[in-house]
């Protein structure tokens, strides 16, 4: 749907409208996802985490960035909440999903707590998932109550996931082969792994993913995989046609850690990973979990929080 096109959603309820996203919504909606998440995140702290930080000056540009680029791309998928009959007031809930070809994600979802509990969330939701049509979904989900129940009834299969954290013993690392820099010319062959690992390609997320993060490659066709390095050194997407070249790659990504470091998205399909975090003294423990309707969890496979 066309963000400029009437639709059922933009009806008002207790002053708040569900609507399109605009572009001129994005800088509302990354207050809104900030505060969302970090109370979010403060209220299911562990003993053993450390404290939690609002979200920095440079994570939030990343952010809007991020959710410019899906605005751009696939605009029917992006709706806010808005206080005001008007429509044009203080963002206070937001769902931004995508379709790219067979597949519907939702990149990021979330209602700022004061106006939690009012049908809110099911509105945006409702509106998401008619942009999905009948394609199989994927996205990665909090342990947010409410959340959770609303992803359960819209027919979605929870899988929980794992996280591993700590600072890499680096006499630990393997020397690894077979791997190189990656480049635009690899997209094709990556989107026909992704295609046959989530039933669709990433398509035009691979050219966002390349200008703001590392690629790196295992191009043997017979055995094909890739990862996208952040800069932190972290893995933020990883695809692999064969779990050993998914270590690979995921050692790769751990010799280029600084400090402590996150492997995340962890599922009990992609227990390699798990093997590969033991060997480098990381720590495991649970992370919320990816919700699927429609398709297998992906696997040798580790999601991406955003383009999944």
């Amino acid at each position: 749907m066309h963000p400029s096109r009437a639709d059922p959603y933009a009806e008002a309820m207790d002053s708040v409208q569900v609507r399109p996203m605009r572009e001129d919504d994005l800088a509302s909606a990354e207050r809104a996802s900030a505060l969302t998440f970090f109370d979010a995140e403060r209220s299911t702290r562990r003993v053993s985490d450390p404290e939690v930080e609002p979200r920095s000056a440079n994570a939030s540009k990343q952010w809007i960035d991020r959710m410019r680029f899906c605005l751009s791309v696939d605009p029917g998928g992006c709706w806010v909440a808005v206080k005001g009959d008007s429509g044009s007031g203080d963002v206070v809930g937001f769902a931004i999903s995508q379709n790219r070809g067979r597949l519907w994600f939702l990149a990021t979802y979330g209602v700022l707590p004061s106006h939690q509990a009012q049908g809110i969330g099911k509105r945006l939701m409702g509106a998401a998932l008619d942009h999905a049509g009948s394609r199989p979904g994927i996205f990665s989900s909090s342990v947010h109550a409410g959340a959770t129940r609303r992803y359960r009834l819209a027919g979605f299969s929870l899988h929980p996931q794992m996280r591993m954290v700590g600072t890499v013993d680096r006499s630990t690392l393997p020397v690894v082969d077979g791997l190189r820099e990656g480049r635009a010319d690899d997209f094709e062959w990556m989107d026909r792994l992704d295609q046959g690992l989530r039933l669709a390609g990433h398509g035009p997320d691979h050219g966002y993913m390349l200008g703001t993060m590392r690629l790196v490659v295992c191009r043997d066709m017979a055995n094909p995989g890739y990862v996208y390095i952040d800069g932190h050194g972290r893995a933020s997407l990883l695809a692999a046609a064969h779990p050993e070249i998914a270590q690979k790659l995921l050692w790769e990504t751990l010799a280029s850690s600084r400090g402590r470091t996150l492997v995340n998205c962890i599922t009990t399909q992609n227990e390699w990973a798990i093997d590969v975090g033991l060997e480098a003294r990381l720590d495991i423990g649970q992370e919320g979990y990816i919700a699927v309707r429609g398709m297998p969890v992906p696997a040798p496979y580790l999601a991406s929080g955003h383009f999944l």
